[in-house]
């Protein structure tokens, strides 16, 4: 039998609920703390661990749409064909603050190679997301997802479990590779870039 609208919307809100609070997942007391478990303030925190998934093993393209810090909208379809780099961050993330020079590092060393970075912001208002980016020199947009609704467009595949969660996704816009957590290797996110450049288009 068809559920009804109300049940349908109560599903969806719940989902989001749950992946809200899975998102929440900087540890709170700094990258010492990190671990891929709950903390004591509730948090879920990566490890660091990085998953890779071949070609056959990766679902469909991921769909999303959203609006930028500046008011900028933002869509997967702005980055078709291109490898996209896609950081899920909060401000007051310390594993976050750590990172962002080092995404900023990477993301204009492959501008000219059709490679797009994009951050979604999980918690945090559009002022708040502005000076991040102005402390830490991050010239890339980021979506303000609020809402989860970009978070939601990942859920059921690779879906980021912590924050910080940076993920590759290939030209056809499906996940290639997950890093859990900071990106504390710079090489690490370079060579899960480079074998996505490198694979035919």
């Amino acid at each position: 039998m068809p559920r009804s609208p109300n049940s349908r919307v109560a599903a969806v809100s719940g989902a989001a609920a749950i992946l809200l609070l899975v998102l929440s997942g900087c540890a709170a007391g700094g990258t010492d703390e990190l671990s891929n478990s709950v903390t004591d303030s509730g948090y879920v925190a990566g490890d660091g661990s990085v998953l890779e998934l071949t070609q056959a093993q990766r679902a469909a393209p991921i769909t999303f749409a959203g609006t930028s810090e500046n008011g900028e909208q933002i869509s997967s379809s702005d980055y078709a064909g291109e490898v996209l780099v896609v950081n899920f961050w909060y401000a007051a993330c310390a594993p976050c603050r750590l990172e962002a020079p080092d995404l900023e590092a990477v993301y204009e060393q492959y501008l000219a190679q059709d490679v797009g970075f994009l951050g979604v912001n999980v918690r945090d208002q559009a002022a708040t997301a502005q000076e991040f980016a102005t402390t830490f020199g991050v010239t890339y947009p980021s979506i303000i997802d609020t809402d989860a609704g970009v978070q939601l467009s990942f859920a059921g595949q690779v879906a980021p479990n912590a924050v910080p969660t940076t993920l590759v996704l290939d030209r056809q816009g499906r996940v290639a590779a997950r890093i859990l957590g900071r990106v504390t290797e710079v090489s690490i996110l370079e060579s899960l870039i480079d074998r996505v450049l490198e694979e035919p288009a």
